[in-house]
């Protein structure tokens, strides 16, 4: 569970983040959405320590990033894992090679026990056969899908996604939004995931947190969504005309 207390980030006096409150808990996917710069990249920077603000506590299974030692933090980032806007590969890089990465990097384990663990979450992705591909020879879905793998050879505890949906095509949206949701279930992970895919907001959103101007301006579940009066989050949603017509239809369905 990630506890978030009276967060406020500024850049050179001007707000960005401001007093946001959020709990979030293990197994389920949790979306934070937003217009560009409502503050939720700043917010999932945060998060990850990436940024430092200037007020307010993140708690990590109830311990305060900001009281833990080096040492503390350091293990803290091994039970991290980050699915990164674009994928972010190593082109030059194997499939293999890039979901290897983190085990090369954190782990003393020996060449055939860090295989074993590649081999693992490729077959968990169903890559189970692109081992010794490169990045270039994927579709942006199986990039996506490398990059989850990645994300969770660490067996991490907490598991953040930057805009996971960005330059796919629905269909593939939606594999990897079902992707990411079995994953969080199956191993019990705290899954944030920024956002602006209305798709992904109603297809796995667990619980979902608007921001705008830096504050939390609505909180509730995909379920909610189209029942809700709150006036900043049906100008975020219905800013299409097709979420128009299934709110029309929704409304219509509730009055019956």
């Amino acid at each position: 569970m990630i506890e978030v207390k009276d967060l406020y980030k500024e850049f050179d006096g001007t707000p960005v983040l401001k007093g946001i409150n959020a709990t979030f808990e293990n197994g389920k996917t949790s979306l934070v959405i937003g217009t560009s710069g409502s503050g939720k990249t700043v917010f999932l920077k945060c998060l990850l320590g990436l940024l430092h603000p200037e007020r307010g506590d993140i708690s990590y299974d109830g311990n305060i990033y900001n009281q833990m030692s080096p040492d503390e933090k350091r293990d803290l980032k091994k039970d991290i894992g980050m699915v990164f806007q674009g994928s972010a590969l190593f082109d030059s890089s194997t499939v293999e090679e890039n979901v290897m990465f983190p085990l090369k990097m954190f782990t003393n384990q020996p060449y055939e026990e860090r295989i074993e663990r590649v081999n693992f979450v490729l077959n968990r992705v169903n890559l189970e056969n692109a081992n010794k591909k490169y990045p270039a020879e994927l579709s942006g879905g199986m990039q996506k899908r490398v990059a989850i793998a990645r994300a969770i050879v660490m067996n991490p505890k907490y598991l953040f996604c930057d805009e996971p949906n960005s330059g796919l095509d629905p269909k593939t949206s939606t594999v990897i939004d079902t992707l990411i949701q079995e994953i969080t279930k199956e191993y019990n992970i705290t899954t944030i995931i920024n956002s602006h895919d209305m798709n992904s907001v109603m297809e796995i959103g667990e619980k979902i947190i608007l921001l705008k101007n830096g504050v939390k301006a609505w909180e509730g579940t995909s379920d909610e969504v189209f029942r809700t009066d709150n006036k900043d989050l049906t100008n975020f949603v219905y800013s299409s005309n097709l979420f128009k017509k299934v709110r029309e239809a929704q409304l219509k369905e509730d009055s019956k």
